[in-house]
């Protein structure tokens, strides 16, 4: 019974990782336009206009607990705080991309 049930385990989890998409198959150079369009104005080069204190970079994403895809684009499509939410003025899709640029570029030291 033991063998059975880890067979069923074992092929549900093969099956679930074999036909699910990527957590975030995102473009990074496209979420570079929308970032320059609708965030730029705060977050030039990773920077923060309105909250210095709380920026972009790696450092600073990993202390506030921003440094995933999932916490950018829940902070980008609903806004936080001073930020507005973009959801209902960008895609999803979209909101995924800028979330891999910002991402890309704090590990690049936003140079």
């Amino acid at each position: 019974m033991k063998k059975i049930i880890s067979v069923l385990l074992l092929g549900i989890t093969i099956f679930t990782f074999a036909f699910s998409s990527p957590a975030l198959a995102a473009d990074a150079a496209a979420g570079a336009k929308i970032f320059s369009a609708n965030c730029n104005a705060c977050h030039a080069g990773g920077k923060n206009a309105v909250n210095p204190a709380k920026t972009l970079s790696k450092a600073d994403l990993e202390k506030y607990g921003m440094y995933s895809a999932e916490a950018i684009i829940t902070q980008v499509t609903n806004g936080k705080n001073a930020m507005p939410g973009f959801g209902k003025r960008i895609k999803p899709e979209q909101i995924e991309n800028v979330a891999a640029y910002v991402l890309e570029q704090a590990d690049k030291n936003w140079k």
